[in-house]
């Protein structure tokens, strides 16, 4: 896989905006493989509004950004009343993020993040555009990328070294048992426990160790009045897809 952007296809643009749109989709078409199912990928024409590519056999959709410089913490993206009506409504294509070094074009990273990893609680409204602007009033939005769980953060490229394709398709394959979560409630509660799992930063924890995100967890959901039989339902549900162990006395390891 080649580890930089080609611009002689954007010659006809000065933007570097446009320059890496017309680079990076082109990247994309060449290089990248649908994750869900190991297929090429197709490009939408006509610009299609909600993504840009689309797998022919699986028939998953992706949306691809781009973005100069490391992954942070947010990145930009469209109108923000849209956004939350597609992730209620699950019909949100899955996102290609691909960071490059405006120096030379070089690819930093390149990830998927899957669908079902977005919920209301990742996506930060932006303020209206003020009154002179073209188009005042309109409100976007950024996608708060520390907000999710590394486990959905699924990359092809990782510091500029590539991953294999066994390798994306098996991660890809360990998140599905979140996209049947179709309550958005449910959902978040799996996704925050995976958060707090992470934050822990250790091969083994103990229950005593997640408990201790008892705080922060009431106030993501303040309507619970139970959050550590909460935590202990989400460990069970997490243990039973396999992303964690049970070893006993109250200590849990992350399967491989």
């Amino acid at each position: 896989m080649d580890t930089k952007l080609s611009i002689q296809g954007a010659a006809n643009y000065s933007s570097l905006s446009q320059i890496i749109r017309i680079a990076s989709e082109s990247w994309v078409s060449k290089s990248i493989y649908c994750p869900n199912c190991g297929n090429r990928l197709t490009k939408f024409m006509n610009n299609k509004p909600v993504a840009d590519f689309y797998c022919p056999i699986c028939f998953e959709e992706y949306e691809l950004k781009s973005k100069h410089g490391n992954v942070g913490k947010k990145i930009v993206n469209g109108a923000y009343s849209t956004l939350i009506e597609r992730i209620s409504a699950n019909n949100n294509p899955n996102f290609f993020f691909l960071l490059y070094d405006k120096s030379n074009f070089g690819i930093k990273d390149f990830l998927t993040i899957p669908k079902y990893f977005f919920v209301p609680e990742v996506i930060e409204r932006r303020k209206p555009l003020n009154l002179t602007a073209r188009r005042a009033g309109w409100i976007g939005c950024n996608i708060v990328l520390n907000g999710i769980p590394e486990f959905g953060k699924i990359f092809y490229i990782k510091n500029g070294v590539e991953k294999s394709k066994d390798e994306v398709l098996l991660k890809w394959s360990r998140t599905e048992f979140i996209r049947k979560s179709y309550d958005i409630d449910v959902k978040g509660w799996i996704l925050d426990v995976l958060l707090c799992l992470e934050k822990i930063n250790k091969k083994e924890f103990s229950l005593e160790e997640v408990y201790a995100f008892e705080i922060f967890l009431k106030n993501k959901h303040p309507l619970n009045n139970n959050i550590k039989a909460k935590i202990r339902q989400q460990l069970q549900f997490l243990r039973d897809r396999n992303v964690i162990v049970f070893i006993g006395h109250g200590i849990y390891r992350f399967n491989d």
